[in-house]
């Protein structure tokens, strides 16, 4: 990895923004029942319409991605592999576990206790699989994600025969392929402290450069190393949980982004937070809209969308050389 970071031009930051305020404009207007964005002040239905679906929807399709692609940053950060994301490494799978944890025991349990225990679960998946990463040889660096694969498939087929013997396995899929159908408002809340914890990573941003730079560099140049991983895995899985509980589990979303932005800006975790959060926001939404449009009136959930597209941008990744790091 490196530190450097190309600074966009601002005609290019003005095209993202413009971009990203269509889609928040498209992802209002778009839906079964029609809703002229001209008439939501005049028109009580419309206004409804909006305050009570589309405007949570789309918040939260914004929450989503930009979380998620901050989350995948981050771990790709600490486990100094660009390969890795939270669906890929077994986080999502370990809150997916979590959930159904705590449906099987406490079944009338609100949905913050449920992101509670979630949080708890992705935080120990996380742990256990950033510390068996760390083991395996630094010169073949596709062993970390091959690895997150198969471990994730291992949490993952754990929390599918514990919902089989329950028979629960129509609750889990809820959360396995994710989907905005269901948002309204009152249900979609809790994403707000996806922003507050990518707040948390703009304040920590510098140190978590230099912990790309490894164990060694970071506590020569005066990191406490062990805190900072405790702060990264703490962001990772509460975004990843509240991702999980709220929406179900959105895949390859913290891999494109951050591998892309990389490509065209550097490492430099700061110089880029931004734009990975507006990419993640983006990338999600248009998803989710893709989603809504592809089958009208009918609706294929974002986490299918984002699979097919997160798919072969990843193959994209493998075949195309960067230009940084």
């Amino acid at each position: 990895m490196t530190a450097a970071v190309s600074q966009p031009s601002l005609r290019m930051t003005v095209l993202a923004g413009l971009a990203l305020a269509a889609l928040f404009m498209l992802s209002l207007a778009v839906g079964v029942s029609p809703l002229p964005l001209g008439r939501v002040l005049s028109d009580p239905d419309a206004l409804q319409l909006l305050v009570v679906s589309r405007l949570p929807r789309t918040l939260a399709a914004i929450l989503c991605g930009a979380g998620l692609a901050i989350a995948g940053l981050i771990m790709q950060t600490l486990s100094r592999n660009r390969f890795v994301e939270p669906a890929t490494a077994g986080t999502a799978q370990s809150a997916e576990l979590g959930i159904l944890l705590v449906t099987l025991f406490f079944p009338a349990a609100a949905l913050p206790l449920k992101t509670l225990v979630a949080g708890g679960a992705a935080l120990l998946g996380t742990s256990v699989f950033l510390a068996t990463a760390q083991r395996l040889p630094p010169a073949q660096p596709f062993l970390v994600p091959l690895f997150g694969i198969v471990y994730g498939g291992v949490v993952g087929a754990a929390a599918t025969y514990a919902a089989w013997q329950a028979d629960l396995l129509q609750y889990l899929s809820v959360w396995t392929n994710g989907d905005f159908s269901g948002v309204l408002r009152g249900r979609y809340e809790l994403l707000w402290i996806s922003a507050l914890m990518v707040a948390v990573a703009w304040f920590v941003a510098d140190r978590l450069t230099i912990m790309a730079l490894g164990r060694e560099a970071s506590v020569g140049l005066g990191i406490d190393y062990a805190r900072m991983m405790q702060i990264g895995l703490v962001i990772v899985s509460v975004i990843t949980a509240l991702s999980v509980v709220v929406v179900g589990m959105i895949p390859f979303v913290g891999l494109a982004v951050p591998n892309i932005v990389s490509r065209l800006m550097g490492d430099n975790v700061r110089g880029t937070l931004g734009w990975v959060a507006a990419g993640g926001a983006g990338l999600v939404l248009a998803c989710d809209i893709a989603g809504r449009l592809i089958r009208y009136p009918y609706e294929i959930p974002v986490g299918t969308v984002m699979g097919v597209v997160g798919g072969a941008i990843f193959l994209w990744l493998l075949f195309r050389r960067g230009t940084h790091g």
